[in-house]
């Protein structure tokens, strides 16, 4: 049942009676592009989520993608791609508009006072991860795989990553960075990017319990009710046999030792060198391989320099990097050579990672502007939620 309701054809939001109080549902509703993000949809999910941080009726929020297949598998990167290839060079207009917008829609979730809850059930990637690594409570299934795989089209993991990519418990970070490499849900809750792991066939019976429970105006209380709901649905003490094995923990203790490394030529011979027969790894290992050399070489300087940032710096250096990649030729190569062409062949600009010159990397991290317009945004977003 609810009293309000906003439908269009890729996002839902919508407001649900509670036995007491009201929950918000947002549902990322494009199954066909597995709930890729737009920025109409950017804007629709922010739109819902500053309309109810204001509403004190509402309890908590509920964040899913419609379909089985994903919760969201990142940006619209063809729209990307075709603002990119309409402005060599740059400005980029929807490109850096989108990313604008999208990292302010992460900053809110990630300061939002009221409890969300992300249901991160099939695929997650990119701009999905996005979404969920910025939710109090992120939900992963047996059929959740999360993966930042940027490397494969010229770009770095952003939308946060700076900051949830540095916080991997031994330093794993890196390596789900250089490798795009997929992590299940069992790996998810190692890595700190989901902190549930709930049955998919418990999802809906979840959904209902949200629905009968008494939610009050008090963040705390409502809170400790969700944990009591989670503790019910989810597993508590052990993944049942329906979740697969860990992927990592074969190779942890050798995969920690490779991201710890001081030099990126170093971190990529020790996770070449690591030994073990798994097609998991063996992808991971390809996708190193076949990835950007600069793209390397800035996701490993991305972390290195802004490890101790505050999520604010994050993404201001974010959106400043990720405005210069755009407007340079490697990311619509990778791009084209993936998504539009498939030839799978990508001409990268430099065939090892020292052959950048340093120059040209200085030039990635420099503003292009002179002032960071996101940084006062991100100022507006937390002066708004104190007032709530």
């Amino acid at each position: 049942m609810s009293d309000t309701e906003t439908t269009t054809a890729t996002v839902i939001a919508d407001v649900r009676d509670a036995k007491e109080g009201k929950i918000g549902c947002i549902t990322l509703n494009s199954p066909t592009t597995l709930n890729s993000l737009s920025l109409d949809m950017v804007r629709l999910i922010r739109s819902a989520l500053d309309e109810w941080a204001a509403n004190d009726d509402i309890a908590l929020v509920l964040l899913r993608g419609q379909g089985d297949k994903a919760f969201c598998a990142g940006g619209d990167v063809q729209e990307l791609y075709k603002s990119a290839t309409a402005s060599p060079g740059g400005p980029c207009k929807y490109a850096e508009t989108f990313f604008l917008e999208e990292y302010q829609l992460n900053y809110l979730i990630h300061r939002y006072l009221k409890p969300i809850i992300c249901i991160g059930n099939g695929i997650v990637m990119g701009g999905g991860l996005g979404l969920m690594a910025g939710a109090s409570h992120r939900i992963a299934t047996e059929t959740t795989r999360i993966a930042m795989p940027e490397i494969s089209i010229g770009l770095f993991p952003d939308v946060g990553g700076t900051s949830f990519l540095n916080k991997m418990p031994q330093a794993l970070g890196i390596f789900f960075a250089l490798t795009g490499a997929h992590l299940n849900a069992v790996d998810a809750q190692h890595t700190n990017l989901a902190n549930y792991l709930v049955e998919k066939a418990q999802l809906e019976a979840f959904e209902s319990s949200l629905i009968e429970a008494n939610w009050q105006a008090d963040t705390t209380s409502n809170k400790a009710t969700l944990q009591n709901l989670l503790d019910e649905h989810s597993c508590r003490k052990k993944p049942t046999d329906k979740f697969p094995q860990s992927e990592i923990t074969p190779f942890l203790k050798e995969l920690s030792i490779a991201c710890q490394q001081p030099s990126l030529g170093e971190v990529i011979a020790a996770i070449r060198q690591i030994d073990g027969q798994s097609k998991w790894l063996s992808k991971a290992n390809k996708t190193l391989t076949n990835g950007s050399q600069l793209s390397a070489l800035l996701i490993f300087e991305q972390l290195k320099r802004f490890r101790y940032a505050s999520l604010e710096k994050v993404f201001a250096q974010e959106l400043s990097l990720a405005t210069n990649v755009v407007r340079y030729p490697e990311f619509s190569e990778g791009v084209r050579a993936l998504l539009i062409d498939k030839d799978n062949a990508p001409k990268w600009a430099f065939e090892h990672f020292s052959d950048v010159p340093s120059v040209l990397l200085e030039s990635f991290f420099t503003p292009p502007w002179p002032e960071n317009p996101l940084i006062d945004l991100l100022d507006a977003i937390d002066a708004t939620l104190k007032q709530k």
